[in-house]
């Protein structure tokens, strides 16, 4: 297998060009019902700070994902390709078999320690959910929120799960010295689709009851709405049920998201489509015939759509309790040559 990015260190004299598997890198499985059937690889990584390629179409440079492969097991997605540069498949391995980063806290307060580090947000839960079963029994989030927390570092993160309200007491420590912030991902409410695409997740109206239990402690927490899947959850009567729930839920913004299928998550999901909906097949190759986005005229009018009803519903217009106010951070001092050099 490849396992670039995750190789040892050496510092203990080995040799780190020799890969992870070879080096008894820990394999371990549970006989416990939610981990049935899945095989957790325990990696020590050489980083965890990442930068995001210059070419991603995203609002953050820096990401942890403690996390490789998910068992949240969502037929769409986007990340499933990322299994097969480990020379894993991006259908049921990526489901079933989880990268565990072990010393993704230690890393992250040392990294975080760094004088090459300038303090930057992270994203976190932006490739694989960081708050997956797996978290529950690892807990590696608490020791990398500490190390942000006690760095005063700004972060956020996104999640599909409810787990992230065990480290509430972490997230509002944290709110207190730099900026928090937090999204649940909520692209539907319907339970058939839901349990069908979905079947690792907790319920979106328990993800919908988190969002409003961060906005109730002074994280501000909104909802990505995402993703809208053409031909199951694209109504108009869909669209606004769940635009309500959401901002019933009191969530501080929304953010609509159509599907998209890159490589990798498209074969996993035509697959199950043939499977479940044959007659909407020709319908999705019709769409995504050309690439992985649905045509651009689709997409604004779903997301005008989503507009309109956040509008008439009222999202946004609460405002998370006891919302913390920073004072403003200050200037740091410009660095002296010999500095810079170091830098």
């Amino acid at each position: 297998m490849r396992w670039d990015n995750l190789r040892l260190t050496g510092a203990d004299g080995d040799d780190p060009a020799v890969p992870l598997f070879a080096r008894g890198a820990v394999t371990r499985t549970f006989d416990t019902p939610e981990f049935r059937g899945m095989t957790f690889y325990e990696i020590q990584a050489r980083s965890i700070i990442n930068r995001v390629p210059a070419a991603s179409r995203v609002p953050f440079e820096y990401t942890i994902n403690p996390y490789r492969g998910c068992g949240h097991r969502c037929i769409y997605c986007f990340a499933r390709k990322t299994h097969e540069y480990l020379d894993l498949d991006s259908g049921a391995d990526f489901d079933s078999k989880i990268i565990v980063k072990v010393n993704a806290a230690e890393l992250a307060r040392k990294e975080l320690a760094s004088p090459r580090w300038g303090g930057h947000h992270v994203a976190m839960g932006t490739n694989v959910d960081c708050y997956q079963r797996a978290e529950g029994r690892y807990r590696l989030m608490r020791g990398i929120l500490a190390a942000l927390r006690d760095a005063a570092n700004p972060f956020s993160i996104l999640t599909k799960g409810t787990l992230i309200l065990r480290d509430l007491d972490l997230l509002t420590e944290a709110a207190d010295v730099t900026e928090v912030s937090a999204s649940v991902s909520v692209g539907f409410v319907d339970q058939e689709v839901w349990r069908a695409v979905e079947p690792g997740t907790p319920n979106p109206r328990r993800r919908l009851q988190t969002c409003a239990t961060l906005n109730d402690n002074g994280i501000a927490c909104g909802v990505l709405m995402a993703p809208i899947l053409p031909h199951l959850t694209d109504s108009p009567a869909q669209l606004e049920r769940t635009v309500k729930e959401i901002a019933d839920a009191g969530a501080t913004h929304i953010a609509p998201i159509v599907l998209h299928l890159r490589p990798g998550a498209r074969e996993w999901w035509l697959s199950w489509l043939s499977r479940e909906h044959p007659r909407l097949v020709p319908r999705y190759l019709e769409l995504y015939g050309r690439g992985s986005y649905a045509p651009k005229a689709y997409q604004e009018q779903v997301t005008g759509l989503v507009k309109e009803y956040a509008e008439r519903h009222g999202v946004g217009r609460a405002t998370p309790a006891m919302a913390r106010r920073l004072p403003p951070r200050p200037t740091p001092p410009t660095p002296e040559p010999e500095q810079l050099r170091l830098l």
